[in-house]
């Protein structure tokens, strides 16, 4: 709504976005008493990933649309979590492997029609975003406290994003609201929202963890037709099924054959 209504430019937006939530997650850390954990929790490597993620996003989509970009980044995440949870000895269940490639088909049955070519540094910086986001994921699942180590993360984004606004300060264009979609993004939907995806990933493992999240793209296109009066197609009804299918046999179908004994 933001960038491709074109209310705000780029780098602010990912600096409101990454400041507000910083902002909003140290308030809360203070008001539960725990501010002594933000000098324990999260770590730079963590909050790299968090930058260098965020700031790409946005960057790419000027360039990118709705669909590609979409494509784009949550191909990277997929195989970057996928890729580590192999390398590091982690064996998915027949049952994930099936579900993540049934997702993934929904993902691409929902996105395909009308994609063209996507500008290559437009590409790269959302290849760069998703690679970021999936490490970023990954070190989550050793998070002790998923508040603190997202206020921590979020905070030590700080540094680098008022030096990279104050770099860019001669191309800041605002409007009143870009600036309320940007403060929304990062207090509510980044920085709330990244709290409970920490806590939720303790849980799973790598591979169901980059499953669930091709539920994302679903959940944005059922909110359009919730919130923007678009239209509940065929495709999107077809392409949820396979999505949302793919995650459950994921999570449920290893589950049950780990109960089983099966590999």
């Amino acid at each position: 709504m933001a960038l491709g209504a074109e209310t705000i430019d780029a780098i602010s937006f990912t600096s409101i976005r990454l400041l507000s939530g910083a902002t909003t997650l140290l308030i809360i850390v203070l008001a539960s008493l725990k501010k002594d954990r933000l000098r324990t929790e999260g770590s730079w490597m963590s909050s790299a990933m968090l930058f260098l993620y965020a700031l790409p996003f946005s960057l790419a989509y000027i360039s990118l649309d709705a669909g590609a970009g979409a494509l784009i980044l949550f191909a990277a995440v997929q195989i970057t979590m996928v890729g580590a949870a192999l390398l590091s000895g982690d064996r998915p269940h027949r049952m994930e492997w099936t579900g993540l490639i049934l997702a993934l088909l929904g993902l691409v049955y929902l996105l395909l029609p009308g994609l063209s070519a996507p500008p290559p540094g437009a590409a790269a910086m959302m290849v760069l975003a998703g690679v970021c986001w999936g490490i970023y994921s990954l070190r989550g699942r050793k998070a002790s406290s998923p508040l603190a180590d997202t206020a921590s993360n979020f905070l030590r984004c700080v540094p680098a994003t008022i030096a990279v606004s104050l770099w860019f300060a001669d191309e800041i264009w605002l409007s009143s609201k870009g600036i309320v979609l940007a403060i929304i993004s990062g207090a509510l939907t980044s920085g709330l929202g990244y709290v409970i995806w920490y806590a939720a990933l303790r849980a799973m493992s790598a591979t169901r963890a980059a499953t669930v999240q091709l539920s994302v793209p679903v959940i944005a296109a059922l909110g359009g037709v919730l919130f923007l009066a678009e239209s509940l197609t065929m495709r999107l009804t077809l392409s949820s099924g396979l999505i949302l299918g793919g995650i459950g046999l994921a999570i449920f179908g290893s589950r049950n054959a780990a109960r089983a004994g099966v590999s």
